[in-house]
């Protein structure tokens, strides 16, 4: 495995990449142009000079998160053509360039749903939260008419600031599709792109629905291993695998994450692995990634990883702010760092410990 740090651009990022660079293990960022708009076409020269500077530091892009799909892909109306021949070029301007591997969600509306962005623990730190309750009591058209998604003047990772505000537009342009049209539009794109992947080699990696469930009564349909591997066998060719994201998976506490790895050999491109605290159906917070402070077992996920065969990069995932770190709510330097040596713990332990048997 390649351990990896998620990386928002110079311009954007509070963390550094000479920060990312002493982290021991770490050898690669996954990065994006963070200000281009979904379904806009990348400009070679800014893929060109954002891996410059990475490679400048030491570092190397190890994939891009996300390359983000515009509503009319999802949607399935008469412009997607238009935003797929977008990415199409996107992804070869990407390829060119040695980038082989894209992170990408299906999700309408929004990306991944929080409740709270500053959760405070017994322990002091900070920590992204969800509530299903909270959820309940929102008409999303007229909340998020009243705020811009924002928590301490950083913009909330993962949503995209354009599209909020045009949100009433877009639930009623998502009245008319279910969980099957939404999954026919994706294999619909699946297939379009699959001759510029193959001819690249890049691997499009689906990052599951967080939280694993609807959400506003929009659809979701990469919820569970059932559902991603009527993916992965709808378009049945290695470019068309998965993110395994621990915590968005885990949202829901009947996945049973090493089983889902273990189903995926080969399948599984990019791997997010964290930790989450449950504390009764809908209601959850981020932990820290050390197994005893949250639900899940971080030793048998990474075993199943190891299992597998998994070469692909690997990131922790929506660290605690500990130590007054001021920075992008689940993305600053110090618990993604620890998150980082933890698991490259746990992973040099079982290697050794599978040599010997």
């Amino acid at each position: 495995m390649k351990m990896t740090l998620r990386w928002y651009g110079s311009k954007f990022d509070t963390v550094t990449l000479q920060q990312i660079r002493q982290i021991p293990g770490v050898s690669g960022v996954i990065t994006t142009l963070y200000d281009m708009p979904a379904g806009e076409l990348w400009p070679e020269d800014r893929i060109k000079s954002i891996k410059a500077e990475v490679e400048a530091s030491g570092l190397k892009i190890e994939g891009i998160e996300s390359v983000n799909i515009h509503d009319a892909i999802k949607i399935g109306n008469d412009k997607r053509d238009k935003y797929i021949d977008n990415y199409i070029k996107t992804l070869e301007n990407l390829g060119k360039h040695g980038i082989d591997i894209v992170c990408y969600n299906f999700m309408p509306v929004f990306d991944w749903t929080r409740t709270d962005l500053a959760k405070v623990r017994p322990d002091g730190s900070t920590v992204l939260a969800y509530d299903q309750k909270k959820v309940d009591e929102i008409d999303p058209q007229t909340f998020f008419d009243q705020t811009n998604a924002s928590s301490g003047g950083f913009a909330m990772p993962g949503w995209e600031p354009e599209r909020l505000a045009h949100v009433k537009e877009l639930f009623e342009a998502y009245k008319s599709v279910d969980e099957e049209k939404l999954f026919n539009n994706l294999v619909y794109f699946l297939k379009a792109i699959r001759p510029v992947c193959e001819k690249y080699g890049i691997k499009m990696a689906i990052h599951p629905d967080d939280p694993a469930w609807p959400v506003f009564g929009l659809p979701r349909i990469i919820t569970g291993l059932e559902k991603i591997q009527r993916v992965m066998k709808a378009v049945d060719a290695p470019f068309n695998g998965l993110t395994f994201c621990a915590g968005s998976l885990g949202s829901n506490p009947k996945n049973d994450l090493p089983a889902i790895i273990r189903a995926l050999p080969g399948r599984i491109h990019f791997a997010h692995v964290r930790n989450l605290h449950h504390f009764g159906p809908g209601v959850f917070e981020e932990a820290a990634h050390l197994s005893c402070d949250g639900s899940f077992d971080l030793y048998e996920m990474c075993k199943a990883l190891y299992d597998i065969n998994f070469k692909g990069p690997i990131r922790p995932d929506h660290g605690r702010m500990i130590w007054g770190e001021k920075a992008m709510p689940g993305y600053g330097l110090y618990d993604r760092a620890l998150g980082a040596s933890y698991i490259e713990g746990l992973w040099e332990a079982i290697e050794k410990s599978s040599r010997k048997n």
